[in-house]
This record gives structure tokens, C-alpha cells and sequence, in this order.
């Protein structure tokens, strides 16, 4: 299994970063549980068969280009044959811009991008299989197709972006009465706005970005665990656990026992 991010540092106003996975026959069958991002995700998958995602009860079997919408909660992917997957993870805000519709019907899902948009999908999907083996111009050429793309851009998505930017800096530590205070919309209309342009409520948003931001903490040998509950405002290890098998699927116990080569690479703050 290899796994790289790709121009992670871009400060593109869509694309958070690029990455890259590549399983090989001596990987498989490969299945790994995935701590989702709170962003969407635009993923060629190079590969001879489906890869299957299990969320609960709920399977979907998707190849070539597919979007993946905001997962809230854990999910485990299962990759049966040889593949690479190459793909970006947008800025919150950026899908809403680039589609002009409500976000929240592509959660917790793997959709095909032409059921979205057939014209994107096209532009995309030449990219991806024209670059696929240079991957500095595929980079180039996918920013140069985004930087000419009408984008849905208002007063709304400016609050928004400047409530995820709060969110941000305050690692997830604050409320959702505490974006009421950078953002000028009543907590009802912040509550709509937010949820039809990132794809959830302000509160699971909140809630999601804590708990990544600490594993990323933790990943990345900066500070113990033990540490980092309370310095992310759990009251106690029953209020952290719940978090944990929402979002990791298991106890902390039966986590730290078992090795997730994936998780740590991307886990990497």
C-alpha cells in the first residue's frame, strides 16, 4: 500500500490538496476503516473492479470518477483487485460554489460524478486519464480547468467561509452560539445556509473537526492521549469514547490494538 499526499500545501481558494493510493496485488484484499475529513472528495479510481464503501448497513460500489460526498461518521472501504486511486479533497465551501446546489443530498455517499454534472465529469475525466502518469501537470491542468469554472459565490458563502475559518482556528473548541458572533445571520438562518453549502449542520461540522483535528495531534506524537481529551474539552473518558466509536468506529481499546497503516499516513498534521 502507498499513500501520498500531493501538493497538500496549495493555497488554492477550491482544493484543499491532492492524493494518491495505490494498492498492490501483495495488498489485497485490502480493507481499512476510514476516519472521514469533514470535506468532499473527487476520486478517480483506476482499477479493473468496484471498490465497495460499508457505512452500517448501507454498501455502495463505485469506480471511475466519483464524488464523495461529507461521511459523518466512520466507514470502511474493501479493494479486491489491483488499483490506484488519485484524487483531491476540496475546501469546504468549494463543492456548493462549483455545483450551485444544496450539498447535503451527497452525504454519506460515493456518487458518479456524471450524475452530477456530465460536462465536469468529461473535462475531469480526460485529465485524470491524459495526466495520470505526470502528475505536476495534472496538478496544473486540473487548477487551470477550476480557475476558469463559473462558481455560485454570494454573501452567504463569504459567512460561511468566514465561520469555517473560525472553526479552524479554534481547533473545534467553541459552539455553535460562538459563530453567531463572526457571522451575521441568526442561528436558524446560520443553521440552513451552513448545512445547504458544506453538506451538515454547523454542530456535527464543530463536532467532526475536533475529533480529526486531535487524532491528527496524537498521529503526529505531539501530545499523549490522555492530554489531548481534556485538552479538547471532553469531560471524561465516557464523553471521549462516545466521539471515538462514532468516528472510529470501535473503543479506544480495540483501536490502539490493531495497525492502520493508511490512517497514519494521512493522519499526519
Amino acid at each position: 500500500m502507498e499513500f501520498k499526499f500531493i501538493d497538500e500545501k496549495t493555497t488554492h481558494p477550491l482544493i484543499d490538496h491532492f492524493y494518491q493510493l495505490k494498492i498492490s496485488k501483495s495488498d489485497l484484499p485490502f480493507k481499512t476503516l476510514i476516519v472521514p475529513p469533514v470535506q468532499t472528495t473527487v476520486t478517480y479510481v483506476f482499477c479493473d473492479d468496484y471498490q465497495l464503501s460499508e457505512r452500517g448497513k448501507n454498501k455502495i460500489l463505485y469506480k471511475d470518477l466519483t464524488l464523495t460526498g461529507i461521511m459523518y461518521g466512520v466507514y470502511y472501504v474493501s479493494i479486491t483487485n489491483e488499483s490506484e486511486n488519485l484524487g483531491f479533497s476540496l475546501r469546504p465551501t468549494a463543492l456548493y460554489k462549483i455545483l450551485g446546489k444544496d450539498i447535503s443530498s451527497y452525504n454519506n455517499s460515493h456518487i458518479n460524478f456524471k450524475e452530477i454534472d456530465k460536462d465536469l465529469n468529461d473535462k475531469l475525466c480526460t485529465l485524470f486519464k491524459k495526466y495520470r502518469t505526470n502528475i505536476d501537470v495534472f496538478v496544473s491542468e486540473i487548477y487551470n480547468l477550476l480557475d476558469k469554472y463559473p462558481l455560485t459565490e454570494n454573501k452567504f458563502t463569504k459567512f460561511i467561509d468566514n465561520a469555517i475559518n473560525y472553526i479552524k482556528k479554534k481547533d473545534g473548541l467553541l459552539s455553535v452560539n460562538d459563530l453567531l458572533e463572526v457571522v451575521p445571520l441568526s442561528q436558524k438562518s446560520l443553521e440552513s445556509h451552513f448545512k445547504k453549502i458544506i453538506g451538515i449542520t454547523p454542530g456535527k461540522y464543530i463536532r467532526q473537526h475536533r475529533f480529526l483535528t486531535l487524532m491528527k495531534k496524537y498521529q503526529s506524537k505531539k501530545i499523549e492521549l490522555s492530554d489531548l481529551i481534556h485538552q479538547f474539552n471532553y469531560y471524561d473518558a465516557s464523553h471521549f469514547g462516545r466521539d471515538f466509536k462514532l468516528f472510529m468506529g470501535q473503543t479506544p481499546r480495540q483501536y490502539f490494538q490493531k495497525d492502520y497503516p493508511l490512517i497514519k499516513k494521512y493522519l499526519i498534521e
